[in-house]
């Protein structure tokens, strides 16, 4: 059974759905309606350090905290529907999670639709990680991570990292991934009313506008039509009552197919990015859970040859 607690968060996401959206509705207006879901990630980590940076021409900022290790960090691709969001909207959720996993993180301002449609996002994520390895950093250090449509870009960009025959990183993380811009899953039906924060209205205006008039079942927009073959392994959080529950799933699926080590789980009565609740014990124990998946995949030093910089 869900906590109190979540069900407060429940509560909240209703009250800021987004309601009475169309195709003709402006961009600015659907932005604004996805950068107010992220008022339920609660306060900074008083520990968290924010430094904007940027990798080769890549924009971003670091995220620390006070147990990051420089041997380990995170390359997060944050969520807002390939159309809004940014690193500051996720600054709480990130730093929760190097809490977690005892990691430092490079949080992506990748391009955004529709000024810069499908693939400009991934082309950053990918450019991003070959800088990365560029300035020393050892694959082996680096864990892709993100929430939504970074999610999604987390997985597309390990296919693009691994079709271009770059060291593979050391795992994948994913919460309430979007891995599907066809919006086939069973889940955006069985979930349509039980979803309190997103809609099929709303992820297929999204879609519309990444992608323009490029196919969604492409492997790099929707990684749920990917082979998985040599991915690193991987741990996937959603909640069971969120119209992205399929997706999450069905990355199970496609790991479990080729092979890869694979561990999705599904958190009874919870809302898309559940984690974003300061209180929920739900929460705590997803962040948990993810941080030590990214501990035990990136060794300490000196295995793991880093240096996080900026």
């Amino acid at each position: 059974m869900p906590s109190w607690q979540s069900a407060i968060l429940t509560g909240f996401s209703r009250i800021t759905r987004q309601r009475g959206l169309a195709a003709a509705t402006p961009i600015e207006e659907i932005r604004r309606q996805y950068d107010s879901m992220a008022v339920r990630f609660g306060q900074v980590p008083g520990d968290a350090v924010f430094e904007a940076s940027q990798i080769g021409p890549i924009k971003g900022e670091w995220v620390r905290v006070a147990e990051s290790d420089p041997h380990r960090l995170i390359l997060y691709f944050h969520g807002g529907g390939f159309i809004a969001g940014s690193p500051e909207t996720h600054r709480p959720l990130v730093a929760k999670l190097c809490q977690a996993a005892g990691a430092s993180a490079f949080s992506l301002q990748y391009r955004l639709a529709p000024e810069y449609p499908f693939p400009a996002g991934l082309r950053d994520g990918i450019d991003a990680y070959r800088h990365l390895l560029q300035r020393g950093i050892s694959a082996r250090s680096i864990v892709l991570a993100g929430d939504q449509a970074g999610g999604g870009l987390a997985f597309a960009c390990a296919l693009a990292i691994r079709n271009a025959g770059l060291p593979m990183p050391a795992g994948i993380v994913a919460m309430s991934p979007w891995a599907d811009l066809s919006l086939s899953g069973m889940s955006m039906v069985q979930n349509a009313r039980s979803d309190a924060a997103l809609s099929w209205e709303l992820l297929f205006i999204s879609a519309r506008h990444y992608l323009k008039k490029q196919n969604p079942t492409d492997p790099y927009a929707s990684p749920i039509f990917a082979n998985f073959r040599d991915f690193p392994p991987i741990m996937v959080h959603a909640g069971s009552d969120e119209v992205l529950r399929d997706d999450a799933s069905r990355i199970g699926d496609r790991a479990a197919e080729a092979n890869v080590p694979v561990s999705v789980e599904i958190y009874d009565g919870m809302q898309h990015v559940f984690q974003a609740s300061p209180h929920a014990a739900e929460a705590r124990v997803s962040l948990a859970r993810l941080g030590q998946f990214i501990r035990s995949r990136t060794p300490d030093a000196p295995k793991a040859k880093a240096a996080v910089s900026s």
